[in-house]
């Protein structure tokens, strides 16, 4: 009888973003469950896994550098990811990679880990628990409902990279979040590419949980989510007319009061240029609308200074769309240049010191805003998740707080209080980003 082979050790190296993240977790699962062993050191490990991302020049020059590392440190290394599906990129700089697949490709992955080190024995799923690997802290979770977008903006290549928008069952993703909290997990942060589309590309087909007929929609999965008692926060949530659905569901304290909306810009010039929604007056009394529906909304959004096109009075009505729709959260970038993009053909492209200078007046605005948006709490009572514990205190977030892309909460005198768990706490100060408690 034939003995297994020993158990190979594999490196991984997870860039980008947290749908990336989530082809990490499903990838590494995916190695336990075969008998593979992880390994957190380049000379320890047997190959090095590298999930890519490819989304803006910055990404792609880190994903290579990455690669580069890789190879320098350990000499064999497969590539998976947004950058794989530009394959010649990476072939032309790094010939010797192993293998090279895109992304959400496990099937690939997993035989190139195949065939470059011998699988040590057959499939047991016992080895993992029921709700997979993860790369986050135990307490929090992302939960992706579907791949790829339908969306042709003329400034991203996700749908060349990720495909057209591809919704999961809603079954399914129930299922998931179910053996997620049953592990322990307190959050839930629903992602996709669009996750205000999710369903569109079923028709919104009918699916079942637990012998319950539900409809494959972001209000109905977010209404069985928020039935499971953990935290649901939903991120990348263009404004679609269904959103005002999901408005009581955060007053009634069912999921977080907390919308991550991609806005992008307010001009309607460069919102018809990005292949945008453009009528950002209908934005603004919608912001409104949702905010005497439910008060303690916190809206999150990301924008792009210095498009091809941007004058300074499209650069103007976005500050003063800012100093009306009051945002809790922003994030700001200069236009970068994506190799494939659309957008790269438009005319007039404005200088790089013109889009750093509007990238730090938008900001030093936001600062403002958020400043002010913050100080409502002081003297309230908030409930926070606790993420870390050390001598000098804890480090939590409240409902208005994302992982790793918004402020936090200090919680002073907080030792004794434990990683992953909530607590009730009273707000005493604040700043433009962060919170205070005891």
């Amino acid at each position: 009888m034939s003995q297994p082979f020993p158990a190979g050790k594999v490196g991984i190296i997870s860039l980008g973003c947290p749908k990336a993240l989530v082809d990490s977790e499903r990838i590494v699962t995916r190695l336990s469950s075969e008998g593979y062993l992880l390994s957190a050191d380049y000379r320890d490990a047997d190959l090095v896994l590298i999930n890519t991302c490819g989304f803006l020049q910055s990404a792609e020059e880190e994903s290579l550098e990455a690669i580069a590392e890789a190879l320098s440190e350990n000499g064999r290394v497969i590539v998976t990811g947004c950058l794989g599906k530009r394959a010649e990129i990476v072939r032309s700089s790094f010939p010797e990679v192993l293998a090279i697949t895109g992304p959400h490709a496990l099937e690939e992955v997993m035989a190139a880990v195949h065939a470059h080190l011998p699988r040590p024995q057959e499939p047991d799923h016992r080895l993992v628990p029921p709700e997979g690997l993860k790369l986050t802290p135990a307490h929090y979770a992302y939960l992706k409902i579907s791949e790829g977008c339908d969306h042709r903006c003329s400034f991203c290549i996700i749908p060349s990279l990720r495909g057209n928008l591809t919704s999961r069952p809603i079954g399914e993703v129930l299922d998931e979040a179910e053996r997620l909290v049953e592990s322990g997990v307190h959050e839930l942060l629903v992602i996709s590419q669009d996750s205000g589309a999710y369903g569109v590309d079923l028709q919104y087909r009918r699916g079942f949980w637990k012998g319950r007929p539900l409809r494959t929609r972001l209000p109905e999965l977010a209404r069985m989510l928020g039935e499971m008692g953990v935290w649901v926060r939903l991120h990348y949530v263009y404004p679609y007319p269904m959103v005002d659905e999901l408005i009581p569901l955060m007053a009634e304290g069912k999921i977080l009061p907390y919308l991550d909306v991609p806005l992008q810009h307010a001009s309607p010039t460069i919102l018809r240029a990005m292949r945008r929604p453009a009528n950002t007056e209908n934005t603004l009394s919608r912001i409104q609308k949702w905010r005497q529906e439910c008060p303690d909304l916190v809206l999150r959004s990301t924008f792009i200074v210095g498009f091809p096109g941007e004058t300074e009075e499209d650069f103007l009505h976005l500050l003063e769309f800012l100093e009306e729709a009051q945002l809790d959260r922003v994030g700001c970038f200069p236009y970068s240049p994506v190799s494939g993009a659309e957008a790269n053909q438009l005319p007039n492209p404005v200088p790089e010191e013109v889009k750093e200078e509007r990238q730090e007046r938008l900001m030093a605005l936001q600062a403002e805003i958020s400043t002010v948006r913050l100080e409502r709490h002081l003297g309230r009572q908030m409930q926070v998740l606790v993420d870390s514990v050390d001598e000098e205190g804890a480090v939590a977030r409240g409902p208005g707080e994302a992982p790793e892309i918004d402020g936090v909460v200090y919680i002073d005198e907080g030792q004794s209080l434990s990683v992953g768990e909530w607590y009730e706490v009273e707000i005493t100060d604040s700043d433009t980003h962060d919170l205070w408690a005891k």
